[in-house]
């Protein structure tokens, strides 16, 4: 190979830096580089890792060497990036890059080359989009950053970015190798001096767990990245006004920011007036206004403070804030979506959104930054009826901006991997959908259709009620007799023979499974169909196909598809929970206990999966139970069935693990009463009664209006006021008694500690709701633990004016009522006797002669049973007793 001279590597350098990728990609050092090493033509058929000699010629690697190999690693990347993200169109093409030799120079074709990259980027079972242009660079991007670098420490990190770009051109996101986080971990304190630097690889980082949905991962990242470049930002509220005739002031959501000063601001902007000069202002992409009768373009601000008087930003006004730095905006617009990933989606998370996209787009510093910024304010204003046909515009422009070139390549690339922006084909897509939302369902087709995203044009199809149409597209493109491409169509019919052969395997196999989801009679015979087009590595069809078996409850087959299917790409939380319901049915509790906990490490905020996962846990150790578990292939909240069967063979470990699962799962799914009634029965199982306590008051709020009494778990009820009145009356005294005394009177689960919770739980949430014999009666005796006689008095009453006894009429004919009605009557007569002489001012005989004489009143019919006589003579008592 030629020595590169110092002139020619600095040129190169020079030339990737500034955007200009011809030069540098067609130079001497990158032919010999990109030499395919050997004419056979048996090489066309190996891997492209194979076709260049990148790894065996890194061992011995001077520090030129490899700074000139990730020069053009670099530059392959943002080639392929400029190509498919930021535009303009590429002026070099993959075949001027690579040196082939004569003699396979037929058949190594641009297209060839073209579906080769495109094969090989497939991962993990997932396929790569068929239409991104120009994917040999990425794939030679990512060979040349695969090869060990000794010198360019900042090879983990280009590495790091490469993998940001793979993730998106996937249909599903998939694991990267461990190695790529941590391997930049070490950069941190290399850069420790430059803060720019240390909070753009962070941001860079939490980018990659946002793509991979890992949000809490994410927002540390994106905290650490504004520690790090001292971003200072603080989410308030100030008076303003936010349409046209609005007369009064009220407070309005407003983030306050400042950047860190840096050498280089007052080049780009000035702070006095907060713009920038015309000649950059047509460098960015164009702000559509909204021109609407009542909405004002922006919120007016007419307080000039907002922050509270201790805040390092309460010298800012809202409405006159300094620009932010490039990279200050871009960690405010990932902490944005951070917001919405972390939080449900509704109204107040959008208001929550605004004031970040506000406070980047009022000061557009950077052509890619400010499309992201216009991108996520449309995504806003896109369920709004005054901002929707913006929103749905501005999107349309964001479109259109990408081939044009109003902005330098370099300026494009500067901060395209420190933000989630999409590729184009992920822009127009959301475009699409925008219009089917809309109704616009043919202009969406026709988006759809030209980006060849099939499945979405099927989806479209049935939409209009055309199903017969999708299978028809999809058999076409099977057979032939529809070509992907427009390339493809110019290349005339013996091209067009071989159309099979050009559709890379993890595609087909896409397409079978889409035919098998629209022919439910053939699915099973489609989706093997798929599986073995791929080799065994579609994880879609695997996926389809344990879909199909659990819906048939053939589940030993179900678990072996899924098995398949979560090894091929393990970050499908769907997956898994299926996975997990079909070892329930199975009852392989090891296995289902394993697929839950997987679902729950991929997104910890799956209710179902936390309270699948308490139930398996109390089914463990246990022979012959069968378990009751969540197992609709869609779950639907409030959907779950009670996990009730703990007993003594149970260990208590795995009690505890259950009630920490349904403890976690309750965060996420409030208001699903059947999680809280299994949380209840484990809380109490495991000794935890205060938790119980907050379960039954959740049950109580839930179901009391549609179930009354019956909302209440009265035996619970009852052993929670147990665990109260089993404590020495004075709390003093217990705490100066014995241990055990002293732990009654301390612990919240016993005792005085639970007395306050039980005590809410009766006069907050049960008796404004529901009552019944049961419930007073166990109120009276938690009133008579406290010693407060009149009111345990009362409420001994009042669960004898609910009994049947209290509610019993004239004419009754049921014999063994009655007789039940008479012991309630004598319990009632003998708590009056006790109670009534300890209560000032109540006078307990005339009440004891009321309740007798009317209950003989209604039930004179009876005069002749024996139970009788036991009333006359307690009546006789009482008027002695006086």
């Amino acid at each position: 190979m030629s020595k590169t001279s110092p002139s020619d590597f600095a040129d190169i350098v020079k030339n990737v830096v500034e955007g200009a990728f011809r030069h540098p990609l067609t130079s001497s050092p990158a032919r010999d580089i990109f030499s395919v090493k050997s004419p056979s033509t048996d090489i066309v058929n190996r891997p492209l890792d194979e076709w260049f000699n990148f790894s065996t010629s890194a061992t011995a690697l001077s520090t030129e060497e490899e700074l000139l190999r990730l020069a053009l690693a670099v530059a392959c990347l943002h080639a392929f990036v400029q190509a498919n993200w930021t535009g303009p169109d590429l002026d070099v093409t993959p075949l001027e890059v690579i040196a082939i030799p004569e003699e396979i120079s037929s058949i190594v074709t641009g297209e060839f080359l073209h579906h080769k990259a495109i094969s090989e980027l497939a991962y993990a079972g997932e396929p790569a989009y068929h239409l991104a242009h120009a994917p040999l660079f990425l794939r030679l991007s990512k060979l040349l950053l695969d090869i060990p670098y000794k010198h360019c420490r900042s090879a983990s990190w280009w590495k790091l970015r490469a993998w940001l770009v793979h993730q998106q051109v996937i249909d599903e996101p998939a694991a990267v190798p461990s190695d790529v986080l941590a391997s930049v971990e070490p950069l941190v304190h290399s850069f420790v001096s430059n803060p720019d630097l240390v909070g753009r690889l962070f941001l860079e980082q939490g980018i990659l767990e946002h793509y991979l949905e890992n949000d809490k991962a994410a927002a540390q990242y994106f905290v650490r990245a504004a520690r790090a470049t001292q971003l200072v930002y603080e989410l308030t509220g100030a008076l303003g006004k936010r349409t046209k005739f609005q007369q009064n002031d009220v407070t309005q959501l407003v983030l306050l920011a400042k950047s860190r000063e840096r050498e280089d601001d007052k080049e780009a902007v000035d702070p006095a007036i907060g713009t920038i000069d015309a000649a950059r202002s047509s460098m960015i992409p164009e702000t559509l206004a909204l021109n609407d009768d009542t909405l004002l373009e922006q919120t007016e601000f007419t307080s000039s403070s907002a922050s509270m008087p201790d805040s390092r930003l309460d010298h800012l006004d809202p409405s006159s804030q300094p620009p932010l730095h490039p990279l200050d905006q871009c960690i405010l617009l990932s902490l944005c979506l951070n917001v919405r990933n972390t939080s449900p989606s509704h109204g107040l998370t959008a208001e929550q959104m605004s004031p970040y996209v506000a406070r980047v787009i009022s000061h557009p510093q950077n052509w890619t930054v400010h499309t992201m910024a216009l991108l996520l304010r449309s995504r806003l204003e896109s369920n709004r009826t005054r901002t929707v046909e913006r929103s749905t515009l501005q999107l349309q422009a964001l479109v259109d901006q990408m081939p044009t070139a109003d902005s330098t390549v370099s300026e494009r690339l500067l901060y395209v991997h420190s933000l989630p922006l999409p590729s184009k084909w992920e822009m127009e897509k959301e475009l699409a959908m925008r219009f089917l939302s809309l109704g616009v369902v043919r202009s969406a087709l026709d988006i759809f259709e030209r980006l060849e995203m099939w499945e979405e044009v099927i989806n479209c199809w049935q939409s209009m009620e055309r199903r017969d149409k999708g299978i028809s597209i999809v058999r076409d493109l099977l057979e032939g007799r529809k070509a992907e491409a427009d390339t493809v169509i110019s290349r005339g019919k013996a091209v067009s023979d071989n159309r099979r052969r050009v559709l890379d395997a993890t595609r087909e196999a896409k397409l079978w499974c889409l035919l098998g989801d629209l022919e439910p009679e053939h699915a099973l015979e489609h989706y093997g169909r798929a599986w073995s087009i791929s080799k065994e590595t579609s994880g879609r069809a695997m996926r389809s196909l344990g879909g199909y078996y659990f819906a048939r409850a053939d589940y030993p087959n179900t678990i072996t598809c899924l098995r398949r299917a979560v090894s091929i790409n393990p970050l499908l939380g769907r997956s898994w929970f299926i996975l997990g319901c079909a070892y329930v049915r199975m009852e392989q509790w090891d296995g289902a206990r394993e697929a839950f906990t997987r679902c729950v490490t991929i997104n910890d905020e799956d209710g179902e999966s936390w309270n699948n996962l308490a139930s398996v846990y109390l089914r463990m150790g246990v022979i012959g139970n069968r378990l009751e578990a969540e197992e609709e292939p869609e779950p639907q909240t409030g959907s779950l069935v009670s996990s009730d069967e703990t007993n003594a063979s149970i260990p208590y470990s795995n009690k505890m693990l259950a009630f920490r699962a349904l403890k976690q799962g309750l965060k996420y799914c409030y208001e699903n009463w059947r999680m809280w009634s299994n949380y209840m029965v484990v809380a109490m199982d495991v000794g935890e009664l205060s938790e119980a306590c907050r379960a039954l008051a959740r049950i109580v709020e839930e179901r009391s209006a549609k179930d009354g009494a019956g909302s209440v778990d009265e035996d619970v009820l009852d052993r929670l006021v147990d665990a109260v009145t089993r404590a020495p009356t004075d709390a003093n005294a217990a705490m100066e008694g014995g241990d055990n005394a002293g732990n009654a009177a301390r612990s919240p689960n016993e005792g005085h500690g639970l007395l306050r919770r039980v005590t809410d739980l009766f006069e907050r949430t049960i008796l404004p709701r529901v009552s019944s014999t049961r419930i007073f009666r166990a109120r009276a005796r938690l009133l008579t633990w406290q010693s407060r006689w009149e009111e345990a008095l009362n409420a001994y009453l009042d669960g004898y004016r609910a009994s049947s006894a209290g509610t019993m009429e004239a004419g009754e004919t049921d014999v063994e009522k009655w007789r039940e009605a008479v012991g309630e009557v004598e319990d009632v007569v003998d708590v009056l006797r006790n109670f009534g002489p300890r209560a000032e001012g109540v006078k307990w005989h005339l009440q004891a002669r009321s309740i007798l004489r009317t209950f003989m009143g209604r039930t004179k019919d009876f005069d002749e049973e024996p139970e009788w006589s036991r009333l006359t003579e307690l009546q006789e008592e009482i008027r002695r007793g006086d």
